[in-house]
């Protein structure tokens, strides 16, 4: 066991209240596999000798026959597939992560659990952000940021529907809690920090077919200017088909084959070759 509440606080629960209070969507469990978990699981397993790392991520890492280089795969259960959080490995970790769940179904594991008498068997399904008391994560950017009222503005009209609490209670594609009553389903399709502004409109208002992508981890080398993956843009999705345009190493436009629903800035697109994560990085405004 190691303290890292200091650290986790400066480097996870900081930058995720003041992307909210900028209208920003972030992943703090993708920040905290990068600042925290993996860098210093490997530090440790230094410190002790020790030549591997294990984590319970339903994910795998093989290797291709004739190499040594360390491939990240999605877990065989696509339910819980949790590759998508892993993208921003560093090589050595990678080399040295050892992922036994990935090859299994979350239902063997439970069962297996069961057999051996551990308490988690039972465990309910969880995810939630682990540092929120609630759901409600609002709370939280309140409490350390404050949050200011503004309008609450048709994408389509420029009309001022109503007014927010904070743009931080808001995200793209959000249809709940907008405090609005239009005849019609509404969902966010725009946030503007400088306005204080949040956009509303109908659904094909949060479709997107081309963003841009920065802060981009490679984990296979990339020799084109331009290649085809399949492209998640949230955990629970599967990866649709895109070309990615590569600008310099850490930065991309993906451009989807169809548009597809809400990419947030603040959270992460993975790119897939078949079930072998390429990179990813953070979508830009």
């Amino acid at each position: 066991m190691v303290n890292l509440r200091d650290e986790f606080i400066s480097t996870v629960v900081e930058p995720f209240t003041a992307a909210y209070a900028k209208g920003i969507t972030p992943n703090p469990c993708i920040l905290c596999n990068k600042m925290i978990k993996f860098p210093h699981l490997v530090r440790v397993a230094g410190e002790r000798g020790a030549e591997a790392i294990a984590t319970g991520h339903y994910a795998r890492v093989e290797r291709q026959s004739g190499s040594a280089e360390a491939l990240l795969k999605k877990g065989i259960d696509s339910k819980k597939d949790q590759s998508y959080v892993l993208y921003v490995l560093d090589r050595e970790a990678l080399e040295r992560l050892v992922l036994p769940l990935g090859t299994r179904r979350k239902e063997e594991i439970r069962q297996r659990a069961r057999e051996l008498g551990l308490s988690a068997a039972e465990r309910p399904e969880s995810q939630e952000i682990c540092f929120v008391e609630d759901r409600y994560y609002f709370r939280l950017v309140e409490e350390l940021t404050g949050g200011s009222q503004g309008p609450l503005i048709d994408s389509e009209t420029g009309t001022v529907l109503g007014h927010h609490g904070g743009i931080h209670r808001y995200t793209i594609g959000q249809r709940k809690r907008l405090g609005i009553a239009t005849g019609a389903p509404r969902y966010v399709t725009g946030i503007d920090p400088a306005s204080n502004a949040v956009y509303v409109g109908p659904r094909e208002g949060a479709m997107t077919r081309e963003f841009l992508v920065r802060e981009i981890n490679w984990l296979l080398p990339i020799a084109e200017e331009s290649f085809r993956a399949g492209v998640k843009v949230r955990s629970t999705m599967s990866d649709e088909p895109a070309t990615i345009a590569v600008l310099d190493h850490a930065a991309a436009k993906v451009i989807y084959d169809e548009p597809q629903w809400a990419p947030a800035p603040g959270q992460s697109a993975v790119f897939y070759d078949g079930d072998t994560v390429v990179g990813g990085g953070v979508i830009s405004r």
